[in-house]
Parts: C-alpha cells; sequence; structure tokens
C-alpha cells in the first residue's frame, strides 16, 4: 500500500520516531548516514592513506570514482526495486557497501583502494536513492515532509561524526579501523531493513532493459567535468568542459527519444512543475556541497585555523541545514511556500557576505571576521534546509503515474550529478583565480572570493526556475 492510500495520520514528529515507524526511520535514515559519514570518514584519514600505501597522484580519484560510482547506484536503484524488492534491494545496497569497506580496510595498494571506493559508493548510491523511494511506500503522506527532513539531516549529523571518527583513528595511526567502525552500524541497517520494509513491490512489473546508453554518457561527461575542472591547462579545461557539456545533452537528447528511460517523463522539460522541482533542488544542494569542499582549505590558509577547527567550522553550514530542515518540516500552506522561496534567498546572501568576507583576514585576535563567516555558513545551510525537504516532497507528489520510484530515486541520482558538475566548476574556479596547483604558492584570498562568487550563480539560477513553478499546483497533499 502506498502513502497516499493510507488512512489520516498525525503529521507530528511523535508519530513518525514511535513504533514501526521508528524502527522505518532508522532504516532508511542510517542508509544515508552510512553514505554520508563514510564521505567524511574517507576525507579525514586519507592523507593517512596516503602516507602508508602511497598512491599520491591518485588522492582526488578517491572522490572522483565514488562520487561516479554514487551516481550509478542511485541510476539503477529503480530497476533493482523492481526486480528484488524493497527488502531484497535494501539488503543487496547494504551487502555492497560493506563489501566495499572490507576492500578498502585491507588495502595494501592505491590501486586496490580506489576498487574499493568504487563498490562503495556503489552501494551507498542504492542506499541513498532507496531511502527516498520506500518514504512513499512506508509511511503515509503527511508524514513525508517529516520523513524527508529526518533524511536531510542525517548530512549534518555526518559532518559532525564523520571528521570526529575519522580523526581518532587517524590520530591512533590506525586508519583502517575507520572502515572498520563503519561494519556494524551498517549491519544493524540490514538488520533493521529486514524487519519493516515490504518484501516486494504492491504490483509486479515487467522487467525492463536498463538505460546503459546513458548511463555510460552520464559516467563520462562527469569524468570529462572532473579532468577540466583540474584546470592543468587551458586546452584541457576547455577540452574537457566542453566534452561534459555535448556529453550531457546527448544524454537529455537520448532521453527524449529512448523507450528504456533513465529519468522520469517531464524530467528535461523545465516549463513543467516537475523539471523545474528537480533541477531548483540540485541547485540549492550545490550551494552547500560545493562550498564545503574549499571551506575548510581557505580557513586553514587565511585565517590560520587547524584542520580540526576547519572542519568543524565548515560543519556549521550542515548544522544549519539539520536545523532548518527539521524545524520546517512542520510548516504548511503559505508558510511553507514561504520557506521554499525563502530557501535561495537566503543562500544567495550566504554566497555573497563569504565572497565579502572569506579574503579579509583581519587583525590578530580580531573575532569579526570568523563571527560573520559562521552566520554566513549557517544562512546557507539554513537556505537549503528551508526547501530542500518540501521540493523533494513536491516531487513525491507529482511523480507521473507508474514511475512514481523513479521519480523518487532519481532525487538523488540528480542531486548527485550536480555536485559533481558542481565541484568541477568550484575547481576550475579556484584553480584559476589562484593560478597555483599547491595550497602553498596559491593567491587563496582571490581564489576564495571567486569560488563564491561562482557558487552564488546556483541559488541565481534556482531564483529563475523558482518562478516557473505554481507551488499551489505542484504542492503535495496536507
Amino acid at each position: 500500500m502506498t502513502g497516499s492510500n493510507r488512512p489520516a495520520v498525525s503529521s507530528g514528529w511523535g508519530n513518525l520516531l514511535s513504533g514501526a515507524n521508528l524502527v522505518r526511520s532508522l532504516a532508511l535514515s542510517g542508509g544515508v548516514a552510512l553514505h554520508a559519514v563514510n564521505l567524511y570518514i574517507s576525507t579525514t584519514i586519507l592523507p593517512s592513506v596516503v602516507r602508508e600505501i602511497g598512491g599520491f597522484d591518485y588522492y582526488a580519484w578517491n572522490t572522483t570514482l565514488f562520487v561516479i560510482a554514487s551516481i550509478l547506484g542511485a541510476a539503477l536503484s529503480s530497476p533493482l526495486l523492481a526486480r528484488a524488492g524493497p527488502r531484497g534491494s535494501y539488503v543487496a545496497a547494504v551487502l555492497g557497501f560493506i563489501a566495499g569497506t572490507l576492500v578498502c580496510a585491507a588495502a595494501n595498494t592505491m590501486e586496490i583502494m580506489l576498487a574499493g571506493r568504487f563498490v562503495q559508493g556503489f552501494g551507498g548510491g542504492i542506499l541513498l536513492a532507496l531511502a527516498y523511494a520506500m518514504v512513499r511506500r512506508v509511511f503515509a503522506e503527511p508524514l513525508w515532509p517529516r520523513a524527508l527532513a529526518l533524511l536531510s539531516s542525517m548530512w549534518g549529523i555526518a559532518t559532525l561524526l564523520g571528521p570526529a571518527v575519522g580523526g581518532v583513528f587517524a590520530e591512533l595511526g590506525f586508519w583502517r579501523g575507520a572502515f572498520l567502525f563503519l561494519i556494524p552500524a551498517a549491519s544493524l541497517v540490514a538488520l533493521a531493513s529486514l524487519f519493516v520494509l515490504p518484501p516486494r513491490v504492491e504490483k509486479r512489473t515487467e522487467s525492463k532493459p536498463l538505460p546503459i546508453v546513458q548511463l555510460a554518457l552520464l559516467t563520462l561527461a562527469v569524468f570529462a567535468a572532473s579532468w577540466g575542472g583540474m584546470g592543468a591547462n587551458l586546452s584541457s579545461t576547455v577540452v574537457g568542459m566542453v566534452t561534459a557539456l555535448g556529453l550531457v545533452g546527448l544524454v537529455i537528447v537520448t532521453e527524449r527519444k529512448s523507450r528504456h528511460r533513465l529519468l522520469p517523463a517531464g524530467k528535461f522539460e523545465l516549463p513543467t512543475a516537475l523539471g523545474s522541482l528537480y533541477m531548483a533542488s540540485a541547485l540549492l544542494a550545490v550551494t552547500v556541497t560545493c562550498t564545503e569542499i574549499f571551506l575548510p582549505l581557505f580557513l586553514q590558509e587565511l585565517h590560520g585555523r587547524s584542520p580540526m577547527e576547519a572542519g568543524y567550522i565548515a560543519a556549521v553550514m550542515s548544522a544549519g541545514w539539520t536545523a532548518a530542515a527539521i524545524y520546517g518540516s512542520g510548516l504548511k500552506g503559505d508558510r511553507r511556500t514561504s520557506a521554499v522561496r525563502a530557501g535561495p534567498v537566503l543562500s544567495l546572501a550566504s554566497m555573497a557576505t563569504l565572497a565579502a568576507v572569506m579574503p579579509w583576514t583581519g587583525a590578530d585576535g580580531d573575532w569579526l571576521p570568523l563571527a560573520l563567516i559562521c552566520t554566513a555558513l549557517v544562512t546557507g545551510g539554513a537556505g537549503v534546509g528551508l526547501a530542500y525537504p518540501h521540493l523533494s516532497a513536491m516531487i513525491l507528489h507529482l511523480a507521473p503515474q507508474g514511475e512514481e520510484d523513479k521519480a523518487a530515486s532519481s532525487i538523488m541520482t540528480v542531486q548527485l550529478c550536480a555536485t559533481a558538475f558542481g565541484a568541477a566548476i568550484a575547481g576550475l574556479a579556484v584553480n584559476l583565480a589562484g593560478a597555483s596547483s599547491t595550497p602553498d604558492d596559491m593567491d587563496a584570498a582571490n581564489a576564495a572570493r571567486w569560488l563564491f562568487v561562482t557558487v552564488a550563480v546556483a541559488p541565481i539560477t534556482c531564483l529563475v526556475v523558482m518562478n516557473t513553478v505554481s507551488f499551489k499546483g505542484a504542492d503535495h497533499a496536507s
């Protein structure tokens, strides 16, 4: 039985976090948390990894391959769900994540580590997408905003837990233990899913061929964007970015013509509510993820903060996201619409403030620059937290008939793709503005200024896209 067919129930947190719903919430949010915490743990311990097993030349590929595998996993989650059912697909994804984690923990060369990271990312990407797809299956519709806010908040929790866990094991000189730390947590998620997720889909549908062409083009596009974003030289940058744009265009053309689509119908039609909602949610998420990538570097280089301090100052943005998501999930009617429209405005104000304040180091002992930076980070995170869960709930509500699972799982596919391309563009802005391949020689102040100016394009574009959406028509049922 889908969420829309359930009897009327309370939409409060008490209903979501009690009884059987509590176990369901733990299973779904646990899957998101596994992926998110692993991302931050890996980032924290990676310097220790390369010191022990080598492979510094492939440092960035740990993240690149992980993100690409996550995109593939998220994109393939809908066919897996149709074949294996909710319970089977979720357990299979957790087992894949555990297998990749064990490979990473046992790696003695960077090649083995990269293989493990790919398997990790693939399993984690499936978990992310399935969590969103399961919301409409296991919860009544009035609980969708709360459930989506809970999933969203896992990223904020991960920014606090991930660096702490990774830092402890790195300090102990046992980075492999950070990966092993994830195994018991993943096992609990798998166990919970066995008890609370339905064994099969409501209506058995005919197995459809996988959209192999679109997946291959999308993977190549991310590779090309990542290569171009490195900014090694002008020719490689131009070739990489132009190739990526061309491949994205081919994905869109192929999707429109193919009978077996990767994404739901209407996804690339921006005048329609569904296409606009997907794009708006992706653009909002980009402002946080692209900021957090380089924020610790600028806090260390420009403001003299230690790596641990910089990591937790950067986590302030995700804390703002989490707090706003939890608060905003209970808004209804006009207040909900106002919160959604306020999201990109707050994000834009945050990027403008960071562009002005981050290059300003101030005098020794001057607390004002850091205070303004933290305020801007909370504001930017809150903007995303207020709008993102409601945009996701609207997507679930507007899902085309027969493509509900594909529409739900595509939320994370689109976000991961936007993050990958956004990170590539942000990296290009930093490399060109900083005019150096090493942190010691780069013009950090100029790089910081242009990074946040570049990222500000995302909330500006989001404001334009939101003007194409009639929120009364796109809004989910109260």
